[in-house]
């Protein structure tokens, strides 16, 4: 089975274009929605968020600009966000602190347009 990517345009080179922090900035709007959805109990929308964001994560990790300490940032974001949403929260993160790991990437690109 072939899976079709829920990103076309950024899955088909755009993505690689974005800056790091573009890159995470977007990823954070995914994840926001993410949390967001699972605060409402709304499964549905939750796992529709995940997998956008998951997509992002691995597009991000794909990107060979970004080797060594960067990929494993990345790496490690990526399983926090899913030890949060969908596994047993072993690292004690909270909606808000994702939130504002995300964020903080969203207004460095922001601010370096």
């Amino acid at each position: 089975m072939v899976e079709r990517a829920l990103h076309t345009n950024l899955a088909a080179g755009r993505w690689h274009t974005m800056t790091l922090a573009e890159q995470l900035g977007n990823i954070g709007s995914d994840v926001g929605r993410a949390i967001r959805a699972r605060a409402q109990h709304d499964d549905v929308r939750l796992q529709a968020a995940l997998d956008r964001a998951l997509e992002l994560f691995d597009l991000t990790m794909a990107d060979e600009r970004w080797r060594g300490p960067r990929r494993r940032e990345i790496s490690r974001a990526r399983e926090v966000v899913c030890d949060f949403l969908v596994g047993d929260n072993e690292y004690r993160s909270t909606g808000e602190s994702l939130d504002a790991y995300f964020f903080a990437y969203g207004m460095a690109a922001r601010r370096d347009r």
